[in-house]
């Protein structure tokens, strides 16, 4: 993984990314020392169209990528069309897009490949988009120690907020601001980033390669002040890298002036603790290890469990929330197979209060899940808008709780632990506090999962591997191992190596010897050990054997273990006040037996050990030996009574001194007993506290289904309204037409009609739902069923010419199919309109043509009779006769097509008149017609 030496910035966009990029490079100044890079979801038309317009407010190199480009700083990269794009020590890979891909997140992928890539060299920012794209690109960045940015409302948009929107509702975003203003932010976080760069030797200290020396104390101690929580634990590196991130956000150039802001914002330290806290976390992460765990350990935690059978698992680290569920996803998985099977209570532990609200929440975006198959989505989440939410079933099995590995007591009884984000996170001593702990809290033969970058170096001794490439082990059975508490909680509380892995002489080397032997033989040159915090043995010198004796079990380097039961009271005493105290602690003439039953005097001394070359409190342990009492025989009878008393009083501080010690372990006992017993009352609160979620949840679902229930009944009301004005209009048509409108449906029953059909038949409106037939008509219908039964079969109009025979009126009977919502003829509709009027005007028609009949034919004779003088018989008479008889013939046809068709009467004149090239003329006088 190679850190890039000038910042490289992701930028992703969606629907109105134009405009959103043109308003973000129009605010960018010259030489900015970044390269950016572009990733859109703009179709192939515009990739030329977004160059051109980058291009246009931008004085920096714009190209579309290419496969393998190395980057540079001041240019701009695109991405090309139909492709994906990431990056691998600065250079980009560019791929084509598989065909099949049914989900498009290029800004995902490229974002995570930049924060592997560039850690805290990297910035990630949302613009303009229509989904929620580039959100886990943002948590990648967040968790690597990188800048990010989300587009605000402005002038400039966002035209569609939900990706920007997306990604600020996560709460990973760093800055929140309008496109315009991002560019001059950008220009002083990279000024925040040099300065950093170039103070880094200025902020180291003590020789110290990670830059923490006192400042690295200092805030420490300032973070403990501040959120009461410990983070002497972290690891150095990646605790001073968070904290250079906090500098660069806040434009800090030293060490110093950061610890001055943490002094004067206690905001500060809220925000350096979630950074800190930002677990990279995510379902079924590895899933090759969930898929050996799904098959090796599962079946086997559940097998021979029952209803009454409780399975206990701890997720220590939990973050939010994801492995937790990803493991109760496979124990339901395995226990909808189960006749009966036991109850499952996964305690799931982070000290991110933030972190565990939303583990509570279980509401996650929808492309966390994409790994995920089909059918086990659906089974353990429900969707709720662009994301989804765990299934009850799952969130009853966990119970989430603040809890520090560290700080807190254990829990205890525990099958299954998995720590997989958390020991990576933690420096050596506190990996090796925690291991034991682990040891402590898993019942025999439990089993540890770790994560695929934790050191799995540090558990041999503890727990034998089942599956080594994927870091699964079981615990190995015999005396179980307490977890070692500091002897103070601060600023003593560290870790140490594990006893039962401890070789003599490995944490000191061969400088730290001779520093002990110079201030040994300079002060004191008796027996002496040199243990850490924990009271773990470092150092042996010649000589202790007299002091320290190994007991039958597991082995162990605890020094009030190894003590002599005589010297325990004393030697636990003395480390205590040596702690709390930091100055050497004193008691002489302890007495205690030898292993041939004599009684032994010593002095114990405890001081701390000077050692500068890291912060790891240790102790030296010396022991003066006085001598014993008479080589330890029994008084005799020459003895004066005061020896035998003297003797008495001895045996008797001995017995209490034993006794003492049998309360202290009793003590410890029971101490462990109550730290079982917080650890059961915490998970009844939460158990509680996690009914009462519920209820919260449904109270709000009843809010919820009230609101809808309101929304439906408003939408109601208004169909109503809408159904009042549709029937006023209905029958205002009915009132005011005068169309006579009868409803029948397929059995001739009235549905419905107008009023102006009581001309037509004897009807009242009680008459709805008789059949027609038994109503009287004022008309003779003899067809009148038999024309309705033709409507329904062949689903066509029929119309005849009624007349009334009291009245004289004459109606148009009209009959129609009536078809419902799905087209299905199931009714008629009946009309009767009034033709009284039209049948008269036909009557005068014809009365008048007829009289025109008349006239024309008398006027033909005329013409015949007028014409016969003058041309006699000749030829001209009959042509003029023949034309004559034409005209006669057109108007005995005109007489029968006149109710037929309107024709033009020159029509039948060209049919009946032969043209040839012949023709007739008339002269004379003109003559007027009156």
């Amino acid at each position: 993984m190679l850190r890039t030496e000038f910042p490289i910035v992701g930028l992703g966009a969606s629907a109105g990314g134009i405009q959103a990029l043109e308003a973000f490079f129009r605010g960018m100044p010259e030489n900015p020392g970044v390269a950016f890079v572009v990733v859109s979801h703009l179709s192939t038309s515009h990739e030329h169209l977004l160059l051109d317009a980058i291009a246009r407010h931008t004085s920096l190199a714009a190209m579309i990528g290419v496969d393998n480009q190395q980057l540079e700083p001041n240019c701009v990269y695109l991405l090309p069309r139909d492709a994906l794009m990431s990056i691998g020590q600065r250079r980009l890979r560019v791929i084509k897009r598989p065909a099949n891909l049914s989900v498009r997140r290029p800004v995902d992928l490229f974002f995570s490949a930049l924060a592997q890539d560039c850690l805290d060299y990297a910035a990630g920012i949302v613009l303009s988009g229509g989904n929620s794209d580039g959100t886990l690109g943002i948590k990648a960045i967040k968790e690597y120690g990188g800048l990010t940015l989300a587009q605000a409302t402005d002038a400039d948009g966002p035209v569609n907020p939900e990706m920007p929107a997306s990604a600020i509702a996560s709460g990973w975003i760093d800055f929140a601001l309008p496109a315009s203003e991002m560019a001059r932010k950008l220009a002083e976080l990279g000024v925040g980033l040099s300065l950093r760069s170039e103070s880094g030797a200025d902020t180291q200290e003590g020789g110290d390669p990670n830059g923490l020396g006192a400042s690295g104390t200092i805030i420490r101690e300032l973070l403990r002040a501040g959120i009461g929580h410990d983070s002497s634990g972290y690891n150095d590196q990646d605790f001073m890298r968070r904290v250079r991130r906090r500098m660069q956000i806040k434009q800090l150039g030293t060490v110093d002036a950061y610890i001055e802001h943490l002094n004067q914002a206690p905001q500060e330290a809220v925000a350096l603790f979630h950074d800190l806290s930002v677990g990279t976390t995510n379902f079924f992460k590895d899933a090759e290890a969930f898929d050996v765990l799904n098959r090796l350990v599962i079946p086997e935690l559940l097998q021979g469990r029952g209803a009454t059978d409780t399975v206990r698992i701890w997720v220590p680290g939990c973050a939010t929330g994801e492995e937790a569920y990803a493991l109760a996803m496979l124990l339901r998985e395995h226990m909808d197979t189960m006749a009966a099977p036991p109850r499952v209570r996964l305690f799931a532990t982070d000290v991110d209060d933030w972190a565990l609200l939303a583990a509570r929440a279980a509401r996650y975006p929808g492309q966390l899940l994409e790994g995920m198959s089909r059918e086990r989505r659906d089974r353990h989440f429900l969707a709720d808008g662009d994301g989804y939410v765990v299934n009850k079933h799952l969130r009853d099995m966990c119970i989430f709780a603040p809890h520090g590995v560290v700080r807190d007591p254990p829990f205890a009884r525990i099958d299954l632990i998995s720590c997989r984000n958390l020991l990576i996170c933690s420096d050596r001593q506190v990996q090796q506090q925690i291991i034991p702990t682990f040891h402590y809290s898993l019942q025999p033969n439990g089993f540890l999962l770790l994560g695929a970058a934790e050191d799995a170096g540090e558990v041999g001794s503890l727990f034998k591997a089942i599956e080594r490439k994927h870091r699964i082990f079981q615990r190995r059975n015999g005396q179980p191992v307490a977890p070692r508490l500091a002897f103070s909680s601060w600023p003593l509380q560290a870790a140490s190596l594990p006893s039962s892995m401890h070789r003599p002489g490995e944490a000191v080397g061969a400088t730290l010897h001779a520093a002990i032997e110079r201030q040994v033989l300079t002060r004191h040159a008796p027996a002496h050990v040199v243990i850490n915090g924990n009271g773990d043995v470092l150092y042996y010198s010649n000589g202790t054997g007299k002091f320290l004796q190994a007991e039958m079990g597991v082995p162990s380097h605890q020094v009030l273990t190894l003590a002599r039961k005589g010297l325990r009271p004393d030697l636990r005493a003395l480390l205590h006040e040596a702690a709390e105290t930091g100055k050497s602690a004193r008691r002489e003439t302890v007495a205690f037996e030898d292993d041939e039953g004599r009684l032994q005097r010593v002095s114990l001394e405890v001081e701390p050990l000077s050692w500068q070359r890291d912060t790891e409190t240790r102790f030296l342990v010396l022991f003066f030996q006085r001598g014993m009492d008479s080589e330890g025989s029994a008084p005799s009878p020459a003895q004066s009574p005061q020896d035998g008393v003297a003797r008495h009083v001895e045996i008797e501080l001995l017995q209490v001194r034993e006794r003492l010690q049998s309360m202290a372990e009793e003590y410890e006992a029971a101490l462990e007993e109550l730290s079982s017993s917080n650890e059961e009352l915490l998970s009844v609160n939460e158990e509680l506290q996690s009914a009462n979620e519920e209820l919260e949840a449904s109270k709000e679902e009843l809010v919820s289904l009230n609101e809808e229930l309101h929304t439906v009944n408003d939408e109601l009301h208004s169909k109503v309204d809408e159904l009042d004005r549709c029937n006023n209009d209905l029958n205002v048509l009915f009132d005011k037409a005068a169309i006579a409108t009868l409803f029948l449906d397929r059995n001739l029953i009235i549905r419905s009609f107008t009023p102006a059909i009581s001309d037509v038949f004897n009807i009242l409106p009680s008459d709805c739902g008789r059949p027609i037939t038994d109503l009287a008509s004022r008309f003779d219908l003899p067809a009148f069923a038999k024309d309705i039964e033709h409507v329904y079969t062949d689903y066509r109009p029929v119309e005849r010419r009624i007349a009334s025979p009291m009245d004289g009126k004459h109606y148009l009977l009209r009959m129609v199919p009536h078809s419902g919502a799905d087209n299905h003829v199931d009714g008629v509709v009946v009309t009767f309109i009034d033709i009284t009027d039209i049948i008269k005007v036909e009557r005068r028609h014809r009365v008048l043509i007829a009289d025109l009949q008349r006239r024309t034919r008398s006027l033909f004779a005329i013409a015949q009779t007028v014409a016969q003088s003058p041309l006699v018989d000749g030829d001209a008479f009959k042509r003029f006769n023949n034309r004559l008889s034409a005209l006669e013939r057109v108007r005995g046809m005109l007489d029968v097509e006149w109710r037929i068709e309107r024709r033009d009467a020159t029509d039948y004149l060209l049919l009946e008149i032969p043209l040839d090239d012949t023709s007739a003329s008339q002269e004379g006088s003109e003559s007027a017609l009156s």
